[in-house]
């Protein structure tokens, strides 16, 4: 007989490469995810997406609470394109190498070696560091790693654990981080565009490292930038398809080629809900855009535990 308060952990195999997994507990803890509506979810996103790599994450525990294709994005290493900039810009900030107001131009053409990355976000004033991370400016990114070291790009990187094995699956391809040696390459790098691969569950795991990190220090000026930049993202900016899942969201969408090839695979990352994040979902199309991974999210979140009625 269970007693009141005892945590069971139910596991699934729902369709072939799914895997679902759920905490329930008697407790009635905020926290807890209802098994059957976390099945119901990504059955769901699955369902509009069959394609999708997508994963749930527990923010406290690490638990992982719901996945697609687990085995396929456990071995799939590919560029993360914008999904870096958070990551990047926390590290800056927060080692008091960047001041969150300094503002950049941004005419919305940059081209870095061979790589032509305009800007898709509207015209605007010269940007801040919140509202650079809304709209993904590339100008303003690139200006920013050309102010780091290689050394420190890789510090704000690997201090997430983006390029370590999660644990999450068997298996499992680790990120392939060739060090610039340029200044060039430092930002094609903190662009995610070259010189960098990663998992879909490398980089859930950093987002859940970065969350942890805001919830300990929310009033740092590190803390505030990327958490209100990542909430705009998500409701108005670069991300907002995010937010049609009725479920409050702050995240980072990233598109990139690979190396030398020019069709593209879309990133999502998130945090909900937004104003308390219990959860990271994080989602990888091989084929698509960032906005097409955060509308696959958006579906997920819409069915989820976490939509209330």
């Amino acid at each position: 007989m269970l007693r009141a308060g005892f945590c069971v952990l139910i596991v699934w195999q729902a369709v072939a490469g799914t895997v679902i997994s759920a905490q329930t507990s008697r407790t009635g803890d905020v926290r807890t995810i209802a098994a059957a509506g976390w099945r119901s979810a990504i059955e769901h996103a699955g369902g509009k997406a069959p394609d999708a790599r997508v994963l749930v994450l527990e923010i406290d525990s690490g638990r992982l609470l719901a996945s697609t294709h687990l085995a396929e994005a456990g071995r799939t290493l590919a560029t993360p394109g914008s999904t870096l900039k958070p990551l990047i810009l926390y590290y800056a900030l927060d080692a008091g190498r960047w001041n969150p107001e300094k503002r950049v131009a941004c005419s919305r053409q940059l081209h870095i070696g061979s790589h032509q990355l305009n800007c898709s976000h509207p015209a605007a004033d010269p940007m801040n560091a919140e509202q650079a991370l809304t709209w993904s400016c590339n100008s303003y990114f690139a200006e920013l790693a050309g102010t780091l070291t290689p050394e420190e790009l890789q510090k704000a990187l690997a201090m997430r654990g983006l390029f370590a094995a999660t644990g999450l699956t068997a298996k499992e391809a680790v990120a392939d981080f060739r060090e610039p040696r340029t200044r060039e390459q430092n930002q094609l790098a903190a662009l995610g565009v070259e010189g960098i691969r990663v998992t879909l569950p490398e980089l859930a795991e950093a987002y859940r490292s970065l969350a942890v990190e805001l919830a300990a220090q929310p009033e740092s000026a590190a803390a505030r930038n990327v958490n209100a930049g990542l909430a705009d993202s998500a409701s108005f900016g670069m991300a907002g398809t995010a937010s049609l899942g009725g479920v409050t969201v702050a995240g980072k969408t990233g598109t990139a080629s690979a190396e030398g090839g020019s069709a593209t695979h879309g990133w999502f990352v998130g945090l909900a809900p937004a104003q308390s994040p219990r959860i990271v979902v994080a989602v990888y199309l091989p084929a698509g855009h960032g906005s097409d991974a955060a509308r696959v999210a958006a579906d997920l979140l819409a069915h989820s535990p976490l939509r209330k009625p």
